[in-house]
């Protein structure tokens, strides 16, 4: 991810590329970012720590790293888009504590076209909460093999709009056995992994004689990482906050 949104930045006119940051034990050290990126020297060597003025900060990395570089735009009241999964609930709010000091925008999800989804499923969700008949919702994600958490940060999102507008309060992870009959009160979860999936969410809402299912799917990461650079634009001109992108969709 990090090196599509550097090349996707470097390409776009609005954008300039003065930083790229990694792990202090990585063997990518000194190299130029650009070559990394498969677009040829853009005279950034990428570094350990952050050493160059910058206008916003894209975290694309692991929740360990993630903490660090909140602490670090805390500090120096830099802006920050937050695109690492896989945190939890403490860590979450850590890095949600940094929008004290600085803007700071966080999203399960950084493909427009997702978080374009979430606002349809909150508003099917909406509609359909007191039919009479009952509505069984239930969210299937695919990811490549090579996903650490399961189900994904952006199905649970999904699951928590669904909640927040139709009262479920049990969330089922995968069905197994003789469960016996499908209860109304709980949201089902699958996650699927293989392959080099890039991202696959389906809302199911099952009624009693119809089906409305919320769709939608990234084709290559460049979905992600065009939206995080979308966000950078947004965080770069924003008093300290907490942003989503949703605020950067004008939703």
């Amino acid at each position: 991810m990090g090196q599509r949104v550097v090349a996707l930045a470097a390409a776009d006119p609005g954008l300039k590329v003065v930083a790229a940051l990694e792990s202090p034990h990585s063997q990518a050290l000194g190299k130029d970012v650009g070559e990394l990126a498969g677009i040829g020297p853009i005279g950034v060597k990428i570094a350990s720590q952050l050493t160059e003025p910058v206008d916003s900060i894209i975290d694309f990395s692991i929740p360990e790293a993630c903490l660090h570089i909140a602490e670090v735009c805390a500090q120096r009241r830099i802006p920050l888009v937050v695109a690492t999964t896989g945190l939890n609930e403490q860590q979450r709010e850590a890095v949600k504590s940094t929008s004290q000091e600085t803007a700071v925008c966080y999203s399960p999800s950084m493909s427009l076209a997702v978080n374009l989804a979430m606002k349809l499923v909150r508003e099917a969700s909406r509609a359909l909460k007191d039919l009479s008949s009952g509505v069984d919702v239930e969210i299937v994600e695919r990811h490549h093999r090579f996903k650490e958490d399961a189900p994904s940060g952006t199905a649970l999102k999904f699951g928590q709009i669904v909640a927040e507008e139709m009262g479920q309060p049990n969330h089922v992870h995968g069905r197994e056995g003789q469960t016996g009959k499908r209860p109304r009160n709980e949201i089902g979860y699958h996650a699927v992994r293989t392959g080099d999936n890039v991202g696959e969410h389906t809302i199911i809402f099952g009624m009693m004689g119809e089906t409305l299912e919320v769709y939608v799917r990234g084709h290559t990461r460049d979905s992600y990482a065009y939206g995080a650079l979308a966000a950078a634009k947004f965080v770069a001109s924003q008093p300290a906050g907490l942003y989503s992108m949703n605020d950067v969709l004008g939703l």
